[in-house]
């Protein structure tokens, strides 16, 4: 999929879209085919640190013991200190307050026996558990600054049950050129995860939150009368 596909499908969809009286997200939508994506080997489940922040607030919450405090609390949104891990044990409603009001969740490497008995369940449910792979289980001596920054940016781009990959990757206020990136950018790395590569890709759709989806690489009608014209 080239760019310049990207950025007319982004033009296509500002055209016809219906202001609102607030900013839209725009959404990315990959329908796979000739998969199984019940079958381990076939998911997508990927984090991806996108060329451009997405536009919408990403709230970090980390847990630490006093050796990562400090860098946490100048860095992270909420910061939980091992000290006060047994206080959300029995408080269901503040552990669900807490999953729901963050977006990532780091750990400190040798707290994290604790995190998954206190916080696992109602973080685990929702698939926000500290995890490995995105970098969110660190070592006391971690530089916490560029790991935010870069969670900042960070999508989980992932098949759940189905075979369509949903991702969030912008807000219509932002720059055609920035989208384009983010979507050119998630592209090619979940192309690249198929098992057949670009065979594997049904069809490639964005949408605008309230508006209709519009299929990438697929002219309107009034293009098409266009390019018939000037023959």
């Amino acid at each position: 999929m080239e760019k310049k596909e990207i950025l007319d499908a982004l033009k296509l969809l500002r055209e016809n879209n219906t202001k609102r009286n607030f900013i839209q997200s725009l959404d990315l939508i990959i329908n796979l085919k000739g998969m199984d994506v019940k079958r381990e080997d076939q998911r997508v489940d990927q984090f991806l640190s996108l060329p451009y922040e997405c536009g919408k607030q990403v709230k970090v919450c980390a847990f630490v013991d006093k050796q990562l405090l400090k860098n946490a609390q100048d860095n992270c949104d909420f910061v939980i200190s091992n000290e006060d891990f047994q206080s959300y044990a029995k408080n269901k409603k503040e552990l669900k307050k807490l999953a729901n009001g963050y977006d990532y969740f780091i750990s400190q490497i040798n707290v994290m026996a604790e995190i998954a008995k206190i916080f696992g369940r109602v973080l685990g449910s929702r698939g926000k558990m500290p995890n490995p792979k995105v970098g969110c289980v660190v070592q006391g001596t971690v530089d916490l600054k560029s790991l935010v920054q870069k969670l900042k940016k960070t999508i989980h781009v992932v098949t759940r049950g189905e075979a369509s990959i949903k991702a969030f990757i912008g807000m219509e206020s932002m720059k055609d050129e920035e989208l384009a990136e983010n979507i050119h950018f998630i592209y090619t790395h979940v192309v690249d995860s198929l098992p057949q590569t670009k065979n594997n890709i049904k069809n490639v759709l964005i949408k605008f939150t309230m508006g209709k989806p519009h299929e990438i690489g697929k002219e309107n009608e009034s293009t098409k009368l266009e390019k018939a014209g000037s023959k």
